[in-house]
């Protein structure tokens, strides 16, 4: 008599979308596929062991990574990274530590950083959040910088949103007393959900009477601009850490 075939063990019962969402991870991207021009690739080759950190379950020490003690910002996805570097050449006195796990992005930044010579940006291709919660140490950062984050628009996608009460609850611990937290969106809906989380917040008191006017030292995107010539508004919040 031949042997039964081995049977499969029973599937565990599928997860719903509730509990899926309940354990899932904050986290402050969505991969995203994207081509890597030549300049980029070759930025990434020849400056990223200069300027890319890798990411390492440990504390970072800032003034052993930029030889020198300075005010430190955090930014969490940079984008293709222009904006970044327009800031860190006029706050050429404070430090910049920007999150992005795009390679096209770090690829671009490195090319700025090359083009424009500046010293006082570190990049770290990993996700900010764990980045934060591992390598940043507890009120140490005199800012952070969150500009146009996804807005997911669809309603039933809102709750993707990185401003969220508990990411600012964890975000807010790695900021020093008096340390600020800048966003800044072109989606209402989402600028409104910003200065609400934000203002529920008792570790943080609004620098202004509800949305904040552009500091100088945030430059103009592209988009930005093209979009304030069809008359498509941006807001910024700026929050301070109590």
């Amino acid at each position: 008599m031949s042997e039964l075939p081995e049977q499969p063990e029973p599937l565990a019962p599928a997860e719903s979308a509730a509990d899926a969402h309940k354990h899932r991870p904050i986290k402050s991207f969505v991969v995203r596929a994207g081509r890597m021009g030549s300049g980029q690739v070759k930025a990434l080759a020849e400056l990223g062991p200069k300027f890319v950190l890798p990411f390492k379950p440990e504390r970072l020490n800032p003034a052993a990574v930029f030889g020198r003690e300075a005010p430190l910002v955090f930014e969490i996805g940079f984008g293709m990274g222009d904006a970044t570097a327009k800031i860190a050449q006029t706050l050429a006195d404070t430090d910049f530590i920007g999150c992005e796990v795009h390679e096209p992005g770090v690829g671009a930044l490195l090319k700025h950083i090359d083009e424009r010579d500046l010293s006082n940006i570190r990049i770290v291709q990993h996700d900010a959040v764990e980045v934060l919660e591992q390598m940043i140490a507890p009120a140490s950062l005199a800012g952070v910088h969150i500009y146009f984050p996804d807005p997911w628009h669809k309603v039933r996608h809102n709750k993707r949103r990185l401003i969220q009460a508990p990411f600012v609850a964890k975000l807010i611990q790695h900021i020093r007393p008096g340390g600020y937290l800048h966003c800044a969106t072109d989606w209402e809906p989402y600028a409104q959900q910003m200065l609400e989380v934000l203002t529920a917040e008792p570790g943080l008191e609004n620098t202004a009477q509800g949305f904040a006017e552009k500091p100088d030292y945030r430059p103009l995107t592209k988009f930005e601009n093209r979009g304030l010539k069809l008359g498509h508004g941006v807001w910024d919040v700026v929050f301070k850490r109590r």
